[in-house]
C-alpha cells in the first residue's frame, strides 16, 4: 500500500525541517569550535568576558541577566575566568557579600583575538530577523518543546555548554 500524498508530503517536509535544524546546529557548533581553537576558551566564557568588559563593575546577577542564564551557570563561568586570571572580583564596600567583576589586561587581549560575535552567531542572526518572524519562530518552537516534553530549565544553559 502506497502512502497517501499528504503523508509523503509531510514526511518530505519533516526531513527538510530536520535538515534545516542540522544546518543551524552545525553553524553554531562551527562558530564555537572556531572561537575555542583561536583563544582556548569556550564561547560562553568569551561571551561572559565581553559582558564584563562592556559593563565595568557588573555583578554576578547582572552577568546572569545579560547572558540570560542561571546565576549558578554565571558563577561557574566567572570561576573559570578567575582561574585563568582574565577577570578579578572586587568586594562592594557597602555590602561585602556582593562583588563587582572587572576585566584584566589578559582578558582584553583574549577578546582582541576573537572577531565576534561574542554572544555567538545564533543570537546575532535571531536579532536580525523581522519581529513577526521572530514571534512566529518563538511560537513554533514553544509547540515543539511541548511535543518533546523538554525541560524548559535547559533554556538557561548557554548553547556552548550543551
Amino acid at each position: 500500500m502506497l502512502p497517501s500524498p499528504d503523508a509523503s508530503e509531510t514526511s518530505a517536509t519533516t526531513a527538510q525541517v530536520l535538515r534545516r535544524f542540522r544546518v543551524v546546529f552545525n553553524a553554531v557548533r562551527s562558530h564555537f569550535q572556531q572561537v575555542e581553537s583561536q583563544v582556548g576558551l569556550g564561547s560562553a566564557q568569551v561571551w561572559a568576558l565581553s559582558v564584563v568588559r562592556d559593563h565595568p563593575a557588573i555583578g554576578m546577577g547582572g552577568l546572569a541577566n545579560s547572558m540570560d542564564i542561571h546565576q549558578s551557570t554565571a558563577s561557574n563561568l566567572v570561576k573559570a575566568l578567575l582561574r585563568k586570571e582574565l577577570i578579578r572580583t572586587v568586594k562592594v564596600p557597602e555590602d561585602r557579600r556582593h562583588v563587582q567583576l572587572q576585566i584584566l589586561p589578559a582578558g582584553l587581549a583574549v577578546l582582541a583575538q576573537v572577531p565576534g560575535p561574542f554572544a555567538g552567531v545564533l543570537p546575532l542572526a535571531l536579532g536580525k530577523l523581522p519581529s513577526a518572524s521572530l514571534q512566529r519562530l518563538d511560537q513554533d518552537l514553544a509547540e515543539l518543546i511541548v511535543l518533546l516534553k523538554a525541560d524548559e530549565q535547559a533554556g538557561g544553559i548557554p548553547l556552548a555548554e550543551l
